[in-house]
Order: C-alpha cells, then sequence, then structure tokens
C-alpha cells in the first residue's frame, strides 16, 4: 500500500510547511521507495548545498537516513528526526526532517568536518550560523507532536477512502429522505388547507341550520361534526409539521457531513 494511492498529498504538504514554520525544523514526506512525496520545507544551506553537496557529506548522510530512527544526532552535528507514518499496522512513509541545532555550536568543531568533507570552512561556518537553534527538548515534542498529527491526518484520508462506497450510499440515503421529506411537507400543506375549507363549510352549514330552525337540527350536528374534525386534522397537521421540521434539521445535518 503507497500513501499516495489514497493521500492528498497537498493536505500533507500544508501541515509539513505549517509544522516548519512554526519550530524552525525541515520536514519531507519519503514514499517507502524513498521516494520524496513532498517538496521539502525550511531545508537549509548548511545540508543540502554544503554537507549533502559534497561526495563525503552524501555518504554520511545516506548512511544517516537509512540506519537511524525516532529523533537523533546527525554525522554533522545537527538533530534530525524520521517518523513512521502507519495505517493499520502498515508502514507506508515517513516525514523525516530535523536540520537544527541543539544549541549554540562549536565553530572549531564544524570547521574541521568542513575539511573532512572537502567544504570551504569559511562558507560552511557562515551557512552553519543560519541553522535555526533550539532545545533537545523542545525538537523531540516538535518531531513528536509532527508525528501524532500527520498519522492522524493519514488514518483519517485512508479511512475516507477505503470507506468511500460505504459513506457515498448513506449520502445518497440521506438526499432521498430529504426529497421524501420535502414531498410530506407539501402534501401536510396540502391537507391543511382542505381542513380549513372543512371548517369554512362547517360554519356555513352552522349558520343556515340556525336559519332553519328545528328543521335544521339534524344538519346543525352534521356541521358540530365537521367543525370538530376540522379542528382536530389541523392539530395532527400541525404536530405532523413539527415532527417533519426536526428530521428535516437531522438530516440537513447529515447532509452537511458530506459537503
Amino acid at each position: 500500500m503507497e500513501l499516495k494511492e489514497f493521500m492528498d498529498l497537498s493536505k500533507l504538504q500544508k501541515i509539513q510547511d505549517d509544522f516548519s514554520d512554526a519550530t524552525g525544523l525541515a520536514a519531507i514526506a519519503v514514499g517507502m521507495d524513498g521516494k520524496y512525496l513532498t517538496e521539502g520545507s525550511n531545508f537549509t544551506d548548511f545540508c543540502m548545498k554544503y554537507t549533502r553537496g559534497s561526495q563525503e557529506g552524501m555518504r554520511r548522510c545516506v548512511k544517516c537516513d537509512n540506519e537511524c530512527t525516532g529523533t537523533y544526532f546527525c554525522h554533522a552535528g545537527l538533530m534530525d528526526f524520521s517518523v513512521d507514518i502507519m495505517v493499520n499496522g502498515e508502514q507506508v512513509g515517513s516525514i523525516i526532517g530535523g536540520q537544527v541545532l541543539p544549541g549554540p555550536p562549536d565553530e572549531d568543531k564544524f570547521r574541521q568536518t568542513a575539511q573532512e568533507l572537502g567544504v570551504d570552512p569559511e562558507q560552511y561556518i557562515q551557512a552553519l550560523r543560519k541553522v535555526p537553534v533550539s532545545t533537545e527538548a523542545k525538537i523531540r515534542a516538535s518531531a513528536d507532536l509532527l508525528g501524532v498529527i500527520v498519522n492522524q491526518l493519514v488514518n483519517l484520508e485512508y479511512f475516507k477512502y477505503s470507506n468511500a462506497d460505504r459513506l457515498n450510499g448513506v449520502q445518497k440515503g440521506v438526499e432521498e429522505s430529504n426529497e421524501l421529506i420535502q414531498t410530506i411537507n407539501d402534501n401536510t400543506s396540502y391537507l391543511k388547507a382542505i381542513a380549513k375549507k372543512q371548517n369554512i363549510l362547517s360554519l356555513n352549514a352552522s349558520i343556515e341550520a340556525a336559519r332553519s330552525g328545528e328543521a335544521g337540527a339534524g344538519f346543525a350536528v352534521v356541521a358540530k361534526n365537521m367543525q370538530e374534525l376540522s379542528s382536530q386534522s389541523g392539530v395532527i397537521y400541525n404536530e405532523i409539521e413539527k415532527s417533519v421540521e426536526k428530521i428535516t434539521e437531522r438530516i440537513s445535518s447529515l447532509v452537511s457531513l458530506f459537503d
């Protein structure tokens, strides 16, 4: 399983960039084939241009990349990290980075390293002075936090990917239910209109029965029953409307989850 099969890498890039801006640590995502999945964030010239830019420096860096895990000190004296990205117990990639000093550097020691790498010592030191400085505790905590955030994001994206058909089915069902609710609303409005007409007819019938005296007594009973039925129907339709309104709110809330 490859991370790029189900992951929107732009989301990963955004988290990575924000993390680097906030902490000063470099970061980049790597697939299981060793290829970069994102653009590097906050990479330093010290590491990329000078250390990895030399043959010996690259050899040492690759050795660290392959053998070191967690948060560690690289061969050049900077702190780096490597965080596994896991989905259901399977590794699908890594977030690597760091390129930060855990304290003020010993420039004489770095001049010696420059000579070992065949790099101009003064240029090396100038690049070194631009490397972010933090504490070991903050560096380790930052790397751990990035690992938690990235793994949560990746696992959420995998869940959405692996359950896409089910989610689409739920969404379709919710939308169809919403349409049925609208039909009920329309029919209820129509029935309420009929109930109002019944009420008007019953009132007119009552008036005519009163005018007819004893001859209209039976008609008056019918008119009264029509009026009571109309009132009861109106109450029922109002209750239906309230219930449908609540259901509609629930349906709308579910639909919004898929927007």
